[in-house]
């Protein structure tokens, strides 16, 4: 299933979950630097859609901070967990 995502990088606190708009947003620690907070954002929605790392990939948006992402997840459970993280 494929999710729009709003970053905030160098959050204090990392958290997936609440909206910006249509988007999922995901806070994480990591700088944006060097790819640092793609590879956070990758870890922080493998933990909250319960799947491997490998299972999630940036589609789209990878220099910006509103990104377009594929996780691999059964469908039903994935917009399931999606509903609970956007509130």
């Amino acid at each position: 299933m494929r999710v729009s995502i709003r970053v905030t990088p160098g959050s204090k606190r990392p958290a997936v979950g609440g909206r910006h708009g249509d988007a999922l947003v995901v806070r994480v620690a990591a700088r944006a630097v060097d790819g640092a907070a793609n590879a956070a954002v990758v870890d922080a929605l493998a933990a909250a859609f319960d799947v491997r790392r490998g299972d999630v990939a940036l589609v789209h948006g990878g220099s910006s901070r509103s990104k377009l992402v594929e996780i691999d997840v059964d469908r039903a459970v994935g917009e399931a967990r999606l509903a609970e993280l956007l509130g």
